[in-house]
């Protein structure tokens, strides 16, 4: 389930590209696929060894073009280890929000994007999110958890102040923003109440079959409620 949309981004095979806050690898491994050489970062090791066998085995699987690379980098996103002006393309997905010093983030993903190169940056939305901490304490005080929630002008203001030209926005995930609501009113930890249970299931049946109705009512509820906010940025 992707988040940024790579042809918006600008996306093109050979491009070097870092996922920042990683996590399980999902945008890294559409990146693989469309040739880039994708660094995959992230400070969680275990999220990182996962993320790095699953590179091998598409190889082996021959998923990839010719090319391509992928790597893992383990490190802190307050000291990215790579050099000035690296990457063509940069993505932060659903990452800035964990961040307490989330400026010093933004101005290290700007230092090492090239000039003329594209960045995405997503995070939880403010109104879904505000409904989730509304709902549970326990959904965003966890270690390692949600520190703020964004308004838009609040994070478009930041990467322009750090030298970022915003380029545009969309929302997305609209018909995840009520699992994580049930999940919140029934408590995160309940793995076992039949309200999200049942929910999860019909959003795993959405993925894996992608019915022309739950595509239309999404594309239509995105801008509503859409749980992700997805914002497009160019480095003069």
């Amino acid at each position: 389930m992707l988040t940024v949309d790579f042809d918006r981004l600008g996306v093109e095979p050979g491009d070097r590209v870092l996922d920042m806050g990683c996590g399980a690898g999902r945008h890294a491994f559409e990146l693989y696929r469309r040739g880039t050489d994708v660094i995959a970062f992230d400070q969680d090791a275990d999220e990182l060894s996962a993320v790095s066998d699953m590179f091998a085995a598409m190889r082996a699987e021959n998923q990839v073009p010719d090319g391509a690379d992928a790597d893992v980098k383990q490190g802190d996103a307050l000291q990215l280890p790579f050099a000035d002006g690296e990457f063509d393309r940069v993505v932060a997905a659903e990452v800035l929000e964990h961040i307490p010093d989330d400026e010093a983030a933004i101005a290290e993903l700007v230092r090492v994007l090239r000039p003329g190169g594209t960045m995405a940056v997503t995070v939880p939305r403010w109104l879904p999110e505000k409904i989730c901490w509304a709902l549970s304490d326990a959904y965003h005080e966890v270690e390692g958890g949600h520190v703020r929630i964004y308004t838009g002008d609040e994070l478009v203001g930041k990467l322009r102040r750090a030298g970022m030209t915003f380029t545009g926005k969309h929302h997305a995930h609209a018909l995840h923003a009520p699992y994580w609501w049930l999940k919140c009113a029934v408590g995160v930890d309940d793995s076992d109440h039949v309200l999200p249970r049942t929910y999860h299931r019909m959003l795993v049946w959405d993925i894996m079959k992608r019915p022309w109705l739950t595509r239309t009512a999404e594309r239509l509820l995105d801008p509503v409620i859409g749980k992700s906010m997805v914002l497009y940025l160019s480095k003069p």
